[in-house]
């Protein structure tokens, strides 16, 4: 792809209009101008490499819109609309900038000689393999329409499980927040204080638990800017190491086997396992073809690995179900449902099945969890609050003992 600046002219309004647009070549930008509605009076080609229009500063696709272009495609289409003509449409009617920019070159693209398929994979960032791969098969069977509903369907239940999950993981981040906030204030404005009511004894020496405080006190006020230095590099060092491969290794071991979050994972992977087999299923994909997209869908690099040695053993003769047998990776329900499937020769259905029953599960976990991290979050700040009083009243007791502060008796 080549980046183009143009000067284009809206007929409807006589304005000039001043962009950039991603294209194969210099006709090829012409038509997505074109597309638009302008008429092009210059257009040159720009830096190479530049961002596509509208995915700047992470202004993407999201999966809302995702769905409803699906939908509104596989509408179009079931009603007898020609491809292009439904494309078009679509694109009309999105509102998302993102998408109408990937819309245009797709319908160059297609009206190049291109299909849907391969013009979708030059847009790996919108279209995911699953979503490829639908269409491709889609296309080979002539039921794109069906393709593209059951990409919807996938897609909702897929963003409805993320969310389910982020919603149990945001309230104790939401808890842990606000107790560091309290615990920064007392910190920094209330121990200071102490500290100067105390300054003026001599020979009087403050508690342990006072002096630790004070003396953290002291470090985040004058040396707040090393705590910020020292934050922002964990965090930065500690995101690219997650991403590395030894690094996800372990991010991804604790996902499936940390407390509380494990049982909530697992089932979340087996879900998602189900639910994109399921619809590869259903839409003819060849079985060794839908346990290499499955594998990269499910996301964690554990499972993924168990998948593909299941897909070698599949290659070798054994059946599915007998693959996953026994692995660690997957809970025991998923290879007996595939055994049912694959002796009854319902193994969609089947998969169908065992989504929707860890979808489920998934709301019952996220129940539990937030039962359990409830009261866990009222100990810990229960046991905060009691840390910074007691290094705030205890100096007080001492002192109406010291002999400083008793009248004198005659």
């Amino acid at each position: 792809m080549l980046n183009y600046r143009y000067t284009a002219r809206n007929p409807q309004t006589g304005q000039q209009v001043k962009a950039d647009v991603q294209a194969d070549s210099e006709g090829a930008a012409v038509k997505l101008i074109r597309a638009q509605g302008l008429t092009p009076i210059d257009i040159r080609l720009g830096e190479k490499g530049a961002n596509i229009p509208g995915f700047k500063f992470g202004n993407r696709v999201n999966a809302k819109d995702r769905v409803l272009f699906s939908r509104q495609l596989s509408t179009l289409i079931n009603a007898g609309l020609p491809l292009l003509q439904a494309l078009r449409s679509v694109n009309e009617q999105t509102t998302s900038k993102p998408l109408k920019v990937v819309l245009n070159q797709i319908i160059t693209d297609i009206e190049g000689g291109g299909t849907l398929s391969a013009s979708m994979a030059k847009h790996p960032k919108v279209f995911n393999q699953v979503y490829i791969s639908l269409i491709a098969a889609g296309e080979t069977s002539g039921t794109l329409d069906k393709a593209l509903d059951r990409l919807a369907v996938q897609q909702e239940k897929d963003a409805d499980l993320i969310s389910k999950v982020r919603g149990a993981l945001m309230y104790p981040l939401i808890v842990l927040f606000v107790m560091f906030g309290v615990m920064g204030f007392m910190v920094v404005k209330v121990l200071p204080q102490v500290k100067n009511i105390y300054s003026g004894l001599k020979g009087v020496q403050l508690p342990l638990i006072t002096r630790v405080l004070l003396a953290f006190s002291d470090f985040i006020i004058h040396d707040w800017w090393v705590v910020i230095i020292v934050l922002v590099a964990l965090a930065f060092f500690g995101t690219r190491w997650a991403r590395t491969g030894p690094g996800k290794q372990v991010v991804d071991k604790l996902k499936m086997k940390g407390w509380p979050i494990g049982p909530l994972f697992m089932k979340m992977y087996m879900a998602r396992f189900a639910r994109t087999g399921s619809t590869l299923v259903a839409s003819g994909v060849p079985l060794l073809q839908m346990l290499q997209i499955t594998s990269d869908a499910v996301n964690n690099v554990h499972v993924q690995r168990a998948i593909t040695k299941a897909a070698e053993k599949v290659r070798g003769g054994k059946s599915l179900a007998d693959a996953l047998q026994n692995d660690p990776n997957f809970l025991p329900l998923v290879p007996n449902m595939l055994k049912i499937g694959e002796q009854s020769g319902a193994m969609e259905a089947m998969l169908a099945k065992a989504a929707d029953y860890y979808e489920k599960e998934v709301d019952n976990e996220v129940a539990t969890i937030s039962s359990i991290i409830e009261p866990v979050m009222m100990v810990l700040l229960g046991v905060v609050a009691f840390i910074i009083v007691a290094a705030v009243l205890l100096p007080i007791y001492g002192l109406a003992g010291n002999s400083q502060f008793t009248s004198p008796t005659g």
